[in-house]
């Protein structure tokens, strides 16, 4: 992180934000905490109250939420800067960060010392607040280590603080653009601990109401965090050009459209699964929700007056409207996050439908009956993360499709088709039927894992999504910021990357994370929880791509095996997959079995029997995807050697087969009795220079080996954009 070599750190001293940014933070910061308190003083509500415990005091009960609002405007702030520093101003051509981004990221720093005192404050307020005791009587070291683990909320803010500190020390010791970016995902893991285990998680849907909530923080903290970043920079580089802030500005304005967008569509669905539209107008929770949407609407209007008016304006040097307008909108914006913590802290209001059955408790929805095949086929229940991702994935390809075709550049059908199968593929087994029962059948999360872990990675990567985008996203150009498409090449050519497709890191992965997972105890844990489940799905499609990416990955991969090693790889991995299903099917207990029978479906009898029908899944659905990849390697290989035949076919005609005549000659002198010694020392006298113009010629390598960067190039039909992979 911290390096000791030339150009360390920026030649111009960073400072922290202006005093009038780091004014208007503060002025935001309180006007957050005096709604969220305010507001919560005058409802009066506690999300806890209805389970009969006591009040536990003032201090709690106001306190808190003031401590929640100000730890989550540090939050926003921390990610906002990281997100500055890190997309928003180009890093110095050694890789080392720019003034501007090392002042992002030094303000980020003491964002992150915010948000972990403020974190770890709430800690005790929480546990206060769930056990209905004052906070004074829960200090105790002792109760506090034992009624943590018990508490999600308390337990999800101390991971939270964790996280927080973790930040703080990295922030303090980076200096290079490619640690910034590692920095900006750890910030962005900090919102999740409390967003998956609020209140939306628990209750009917909680599975759309998480989901949902996961993406409203995530846009909000860069919508909100962004802002005051990029006013950060207008304000700092008053004397400096205005190039930095334009492209900053233009890419926030980008980003700030599609984060309020999510922001509108998430925060809908999370009102309609805790409210009815009838309940609005009469109601604490109601009046709540449509103060935070009047918010959001002019939110909406102030950013459609910045991409008017400020966005060009910025670009030309001229700064005073978008501080001006900038100042008011991050003031409205941090009074939301105020007025969302009160409504996080309000009951919904009460609903005079009947109680929700136990598997409506436990997955969020209830069942129909047994998963019969029209069932799982068009019974659907949409996916919010990864249902969203199958779409736009399959939407941004045929974008870029599109453009290569516009300029009249080829694509082939193939890898489109390929691509939108995997799309398809992951569609289905996270929003389909297939996803619906998942959560309540081992036999069908048995049949939803294979999916996810063999058959949309093989087909993604055979896709060339990697090949497109370095040919449909522009070049930034000399002298310019990098954008998306050197983002990616550092990527790709990084030492991360480098790591995660060696053979010795992705094949126990791939295979070691089945036996890890349901030959333990860590299965039957994940099924009470749902982020776990969003967890394995990530998890299991993750180790797929990272497995099958420099297998059969039809892109440059970081790391480049010879087509023996791929199949060597694919079939060390075969008899892996193969004792696993085998293992399933000859068991004698129940993976998870106080879940399942708790749920006591009517059509799960026996779950023994389910388990060993997920096990024969197992072993026939991993074989096939692995004969596919077998099949696709082979002609690969074919590929591979038609095009090293024609490529000596060429060098043959350039050179007038001079290869093929010096062995010829060889052997000739050998069957008169000659040696390979004599050979080299007539021809030196008899061609003079000819030895040395074969070893220069321009066709390639007198060897016959690839040169460097072949295979990369091969792979992207031979545009100049391909990626070496040597």
């Amino acid at each position: 992180m911290a390096q000791t070599t030339a150009d360390p750190a920026p030649t111009t001293s960073p400072r922290r934000p202006p005093s009038g940014v780091g004014g208007l933070v503060g002025l935001g910061i309180a006007v957050a905490v005096l709604v969220a308190a305010g507001l919560t003083a005058l409802t009066g509500s506690r999300p806890v109250q209805n389970l009969g415990l006591p009040d536990p005091g003032t201090l709690t009960t106001i306190g808190l939420p003031a401590v929640r609002a100000a730890a989550e405007v540090c939050a926003v702030l921390a990610i906002g800067f990281l997100l500055l520093a890190a997309f928003f101003v180009a890093p110095q051509r050694s890789g080392y960060l720019d003034v501007a981004g090392y002042r992002g990221v030094r303000a980020a720093s003491y964002a992150a010392a915010g948000w972990a005192v403020a974190a770890l404050l709430l800690v005790p307020l929480s546990a206060a607040d769930a056990l209905g005791r004052p906070v004074v009587d829960v200090l105790d070291p002792e109760l506090l280590v034992s009624v943590i683990p018990k508490l999600s909320d308390a337990m999800s803010w101390l991971l939270t603080a964790i996280v927080a500190l973790l930040l703080l020390v990295v922030c303090r010791l980076v200096l290079s653009w490619g640690w910034t970016v590692v920095a900006f995902g750890l910030a962005l893991l900090g919102p999740l601990p409390v967003a998956l285990t609020g209140h939306s998680a628990a209750g009917g849907s909680h599975d759309i109401a998480t989901n949902s909530l996961v993406l409203h923080v995530l846009a909000a903290s860069l919508w909100v965090g962004g802002l005051v970043a990029v006013l950060s920079l207008a304000a700092a580089r008053a004397d400096d050009d205005s190039v930095t802030l334009g492209v900053a500005v233009r890419r926030f304005s980008r980003v700030a459209f599609w984060c309020w967008s999510v922001l509108a569509v998430t925060g809908v669905l999370n009102a309609l699964v805790r409210v009815s539209p009838a309940d609005l107008l009469g109601s604490t929770y109601g009046a709540l929700l449509l103060g935070k949407t009047l918010a959001l609407l002019t939110l909406g209007g102030l950013g459609f007056l910045h991409r008017r008016h400020t966005v060009d304006a910025a670009g030309r040097g001229e700064r005073g409207a978008l501080l001006r307008l900038g100042g008011v909108e991050v003031l409205l914006m941090l009074a939301t996050v105020g007025l969302a913590v009160a409504l996080g802290r309000s009951a919904p209001p009460a609903s005079n439908a009947a109680p929700p059955s136990r598997t409506e408790v436990v997955l969020g929805y209830d069942l129909d009956g047994p998963p019969t095949l029209a069932r799982l086929a068009f019974d659907w229940r949409f996916d919010l993360i990864f249902g969203t991702a199958a779409v736009l994935m399959a939407v941004l390809y045929l974008l870029g499709v599109r453009r290569l075709r516009a300029r009249g550049d080829a694509w082939k059908p193939g890898r489109t088709a390929a691509w939108l199968c995997g799309c398809a593929v992951l569609l289905v087994a996270t929003s389909s039927g297939l996803g619906k029962y998942a959560p309540a059948m081992f036999s069908v999360h048995m049949g939803t894992h294979m999916m996810l872990a063999m058959l949309t990675p093989i087909l993604l990567v055979l896709g060339a999504p990697v090949t497109l985008m370095l040919r449909a996203l522009p070049v930034a150009g000399r002298g310019n910021p990098p954008g998306p498409r050197e983002w990616l090449l550092t990527a790709v050519h990084s030492p991360v990357a480098r790591f995660v497709t060696h053979p010795l890191f992705s094949l126990p992965v791939f295979v070691g994370s089945y036996y890890a997972l349901y030959f333990s105890d860590l299965f039957g844990w994940a099924l009470n929880e749902h982020w776990a489940h969003v967890a394995m799905n990530l998890h299991f499609l993750l180790a797929g791509l990272i497995f099958f990416w420099p297998v059969i990955g039809v892109d440059p991969s970081p790391r480049r095996l010879p087509p023996v090693a791929r199949l060597a790889v694919v079939f060390i991995s075969v008899p892996f997959h193969a004792f696993f299903g085998v293992a399933l099917m000859g068991a004698h207990t129940v993976i998870g079995e106080p879940f399942y029978r708790s749920l006591a479906l009517p059509w799960v009898t026996d779950p023994l029997v389910d388990q060993k029908l997920g096990g024969g899944l197992a072993w026939a659905s991993g074989e096939i995807p692995l004969l596919l990849v077998i099949i696709a390697l082979l002609i690969q290989w074919s590929r591979h050697d038609e095009r090293s035949a024609r490529r000596d076919d060429r060098r043959a005609d350039a050179d007038g087969d001079a290869e093929l005549k010096a062995y010829n000659d060889m052997l000739r002198r050998l069957a008169r009795g000659g040696g390979p010694s004599g050979a080299s020392e007539e021809n030196s006298g008899d061609r003079g220079g000819e030895a040395l113009h074969d070893e220069r010629r321009p066709d390639g390598p007198s060897d016959g080996r690839e040169p460097a960067g072949a295979s990369g190039i091969a792979a992207g039909e031979g545009h100049r954009d391909a990626p070496s992979t040597d």
